[in-house]
């Protein structure tokens, strides 16, 4: 019995993985890179001018008021981001009037207050977006898409605990060279390594939208109306804080004193966020968030009467009960909090969760094809459509995403569109790859594109050079941790997959020679006979 419910289990995690692999890949590289998607934004925008984090922050609170008092008076909420740390790297505006539709937001510059027109690259943000709603679709259907790959990923990875007769053994197993059972080795390597960071990414990116994919749970106590879904999100993401208005026009107090409040508690520039409700009214409220620290997503608050300036209270970082688990899952899945160190973590788990998924894609086929080798049957169509599938996306999407980056050097200012250009040409490189993987012999397909993986990532820094100025060694002596970071990353990318089309080389040149073996054995033997 428990040998039969191990083999049904077995069963489910292996054709979870086949059905979501490669669109769970897809989310898992994408996500991995959103980790770093500020320093993207930064490096593909080289002509942006970035903040001085937790300086200056009441001159940028008035510049950002004197733009909110020109865009939208009439508004019911206004809400300032202030530049603290790497997250938040330019001040922004955000206002919400009576009428929804009208609402809207923007970035300022910091040097004049004046609103920034970011034409010039989607950078970071793109790759960000597309882990959890895709693209060229309603991001609504994008998000139920990946909501069913993550929760068949959650499936996949329970599975996998309970098919592993020894999982600790597992951990400290690797013997390369031994074709399918190489690949299962590196695949429970990879897989338990980060298992506690897989369980947690995937679980809470489906809290993210736990209220999208069950909306009854919110309207059997709300009601499904428009003003039971407000108060829903009110008390769910705001807080449960309300402030009608008085009736009564009321200049709003003067934000610096607040400021200097909230620096005497938590110290000097550590205001993210500037929450104003109900502007120009007697009932008026101004809330200041502090920036970031822990998983929680929020720290105090403290809450001052918008028209006297008087500090009302101070709310407590930790909220209660439910949403205090909630707030933490969403924080550990966002990462924000992390410093560099922890960051890198991030990145190097989100690499490996996207190299476990390949590995397991990829011991599938190979098991496959040696088993019907040695039954002296031709791999069926299936087989031969998820192999060249499998090169087409585990390494044909990376090469996509180094065309986006070097689309937004080569691609004319000019341009009409040019982010969404830059957006085509990550797609229309990883199709490119994709026709490569159906045209190509299968023995060469990982090697070839592993090559031009390499090469797409190693030059990225010498066209970075020529096209911007802002080589690597410059950047070196002057400190600017975002380009030689970028530069050097791509660097290190760009050596993995040139040391792994050395291998793929070789591990094709060991397999044609076994074939040419056995095919001469084959023609041996009636001779003999």
């Amino acid at each position: 019995m428990r040998s039969h419910f191990r083999a049904c289990m077995a069963w489910l995690h292996t054709w979870t993985g086949v059905v979501f692999g490669w669109l769970l890949y897809l989310v898992f590289l994408t996500g991995t890179a959103g980790y770093f998607d500020t320093e993207i934004d930064q490096w593909m925008n080289p002509g942006l001018t970035i903040a001085r984090p937790g300086q200056a922050q009441a001159e940028y609170a008035e510049l950002a008021l004197a733009q909110l008092h020109q865009r939208s008076p009439e508004a019911e909420r206004w809400f300032i981001v202030l530049p603290v740390d790497r997250n938040d790297p330019l001040p922004r505006i955000i206002w919400r009037p009576p009428a929804p539709a009208a609402g809207g937001s923007a970035f300022l510059d910091p040097a004049t207050g004046q609103p920034l027109t970011l034409s010039h690259s989607y950078g970071g943000q793109l790759l960000y977006r597309m882990h959890y709603e895709l693209h060229y679709m309603p991001s609504a259907v994008g998000i139920w898409i990946v909501g069913v790959a993550a929760m068949g990923m959650l499936v996949a990875l329970i599975t996998g605990v309970v098919v592993h007769k020894k999982i600790f053994t597992d951990f400290f197993t690797f013997r390369p060279g031994k074709g399918p059972r190489s690949w299962l080795d590196a695949h429970n390597v990879l897989s338990v390594t980060c298992l506690p960071f897989f369980l947690m990414i995937t679980y809470s990116g489906l809290i993210f939208f736990a209220f999208t994919y069950m909306p009854l749970i919110a309207a059997a106590s709300y009601g499904d109306t428009p003003a039971g879904r407000q108060a829903f999100r009110a008390e769910v993401f705001e807080g449960g804080d309300t402030y009608p208005r008085a009736g009564r026009p009321a200049p709003l107090a003067a934000l610096g004193p607040m400021l200097a409040q909230a620096a005497a508690r938590w110290g000097d520039g550590r205001v993210n966020g500037i929450d104003i409700r109900q502007p120009g009214d007697a009932g008026a409220r101004v809330m200041l968030w502090q920036g970031e620290r822990t998983p929680l997503r929020r720290s105090e608050i403290m809450v001052f009467d918008g028209v006297s300036g008087e500090l009302l209270e101070t709310r407590p970082a930790v909220p209660a009960g439910a949403k205090a688990a909630h707030d933490l899952l969403l924080g550990l899945h966002e990462g924000l909090f992390a410093n560099l160190p922890l960051r890198l973590l991030y990145f190097a788990s989100g690499l490996a969760g996207a190299a476990m998924i390949a590995t397991g894609l990829v011991l599938w086929t190979t098991k496959r094809r040696q088993r019907a080798e040695r039954g002296g049957e031709s791999p069926h169509f299936g087989l031969r459509l998820v192999e060249r599938l499998n090169v087409g996306t585990v390494i044909g999407l990376p090469i996509g995403i180094a065309c986006y980056f070097w689309a937004n050097r080569l691609l004319p200012e000019t341009l009409a569109g040019r982010p969404a250009w830059e957006a085509h040409m990550l797609f229309l490189g990883w199709a490119a790859m994709l026709l490569h993987a159906a045209s190509r012999p299968r023995q060469r397909l990982w090697a070839e594109q592993a090559a031009v993986a390499a090469l797409a990532y190693l030059l990225l820094p010498a066209l970075n050079a020529m096209t911007s100025g802002r080589h690597l060694v410059a950047s070196l002596a002057q400190g600017d941790a975002v380009f030689a970071g970028f530069d050097l990353a791509m660097l290190f990318i760009g050596a993995a997959w040139a040391a792994a089309a050395f291998k793929f080389r070789r591990a094709a040149g060991r397999a044609q020679a076994g074939a040419e073996r056995r095919a001469e054995s084959r023609r041996m033997a009636p001779a003999s006979n």
